[in-house]
């Protein structure tokens, strides 16, 4: 029998009904066989980051449980972003997008590996995953870095509203 291991997801979109968009993720998530959703947390209005001349984001996060590797559990996301209508374009960035999931952490996982890095590698430096992430991980650690509480404690938060 395979073991479950605690895994966070964070969830973005700024084009069409974003909100519904993330809600909708979170009932497809918790239908896959080997993915239990166990927490959503609110959803946040937030301005872009890294390209900003784009629309809002709505952004939450979801705790889960999961037996699927970390691997497996990001080309499940991966499908599902394409499932929802994102079209991953080489050397965009930050660019508007219908949905958005993060593998921002995977247990206590370090992970550095082509096109897969755990805990997400600015986790750390963007308030607007880690929000939504301490609603529903009160006590998470980002392994490498420590507490997300001291990570957000030094980032703006006043432009992060929730809906």
């Amino acid at each position: 029998m395979k073991t479950s291991v605690q895994a966070c997801i964070g969830l973005g979109a700024n084009l069409g009904d974003a909100e519904g968009t993330l809600r909708r993720a979170v009932i497809a998530l918790g239908q896959c066989k080997e993915v239990t959703v166990r927490r959503m947390s609110r959803c946040y209005r937030t301005p872009a980051w890294g390209r900003e001349d784009q629309p809002d984001f709505i952004n939450a996060a979801v705790l889960l449980e999961t037996s699927l590797s970390p691997r497996a559990l990001l080309d499940l996301l991966l499908a599902m972003e394409a499932g929802f209508g994102r079209h991953r374009i080489d050397g965009e960035r930050w660019g508007p997008r219908t949905l958005d999931l993060d593998l921002l952490l995977y247990g206590d996982a370090m992970i550095d590996e082509p096109g897969l890095r755990v805990p997400h590698p600015h986790l750390h430096e963007r308030a607007f995953a880690l929000v939504p992430l301490l609603e529903v991980m009160p006590d998470a650690r980002i392994p490498g870095y420590g507490d997300a509480r001291d990570a957000v404690s030094v980032l703006e938060m006043s432009n992060i509203h929730p809906l």
